[in-house]
């Protein structure tokens, strides 16, 4: 369980998070939705602490994140930011073997080697492991750094914007993937999503952000709602059921 206790960011005066509580629950997909400038990034940052917070805390499977070490921390939380760039020639199997520095300090083991080929599998790079990531497309780019998250076999995954650059089909299939992460290993995975489609389609929970500050949390089923949308986004958003699903119908609103 990661706890969220009064977390606050500011940039000269203003206030990019401010005063965040949240508690996120083990073995479930969190999505964070909310406008532009919600401040949805900088609480996944602070959350995994490449980013300093100003006040407040984090507290890990009951233990203070600050006071965790840092090679313990990267193998309890793994997080991919919204922009990869490595200035290093890599393929995505080099790409993916740095998931497991944690704990091979880069001299892979018998373990780490079946962990990072298990995780090529799951992003469906077999036949690309090989190639180099300047021979990629977006999506590909997109999918290999979401395999090294996957390789560095944390409890919890923390992913901003992974959807970025990816076409409907890659999308899916993430999502998808990530929902089996989740079933399947147990695992717990934060994401920052602006489809709220998705979210509503995947999450077990949403937390919706505006102006730096929690303004709605619960069961994804209790946030998809026209009334709660329409606080979150100042918008009129009709909501559809679709085989258990509910899907915002936005595009006209």
């Amino acid at each position: 369980m990661i706890e969220i206790r009064g977390l606050s960011k500011k940039y000269g005066k203003k206030k990019v998070v401010a005063d965040v509580s949240v508690t996120i629950q083990k073995g479930q997909i969190t999505s964070f939705i909310g406008p532009n400038g919600a401040g949805k990034s900088t609480l996944l940052s602070m959350v995994s602490r490449l980013l300093d917070s100003d006040s407040g805390e984090v507290i890990i499977d009951q233990h203070d994140s600050k006071k965790i070490k840092s090679n313990d921390m990267a193998k309890r939380v793994a997080i991919l930011k919204q922009s990869n760039f490595l200035n290093v020639r890599l393929t995505i199997k080099e790409l993916v073997s740095f998931g497991r520095f944690p704990y091979s300090k880069g001299r892979l083991t018998e373990e780490d080697e079946k962990m990072v080929q298990q995780s090529i599998e799951y992003m469906n790079l077999n036949e690309l492991q090989d190639r180099y990531l300047e021979e990629l497309s977006g999506g590909q780019k997109q999918r290999a750094f979401i395999a090294m998250v996957i390789a560095q076999d944390t409890d919890y995954i923390l992913l901003d914007e992974p959807l970025n650059n990816l076409d409907m089909k890659h999308s899916v299939q993430i999502m998808k993937i990530l929902r089996k992460l989740v079933d399947e290993l147990g695992k717990t995975v934060l994401i920052v999503l602006h489809d709220i489609n998705f979210a509503s389609v995947y999450s077990d929970r949403i937390v919706a952000m505006k102006d730096g500050a929690v303004v709605k949390e619960g069961p994804t089923q209790s946030i998809i709602q026209t009334h709660s949308l329409k606080e979150i986004y100042d918008m009129d958003i009709p909501v559809q059921q679709m085989d258990n699903c509910r899907i915002c119908v936005y595009f006209n609103s």
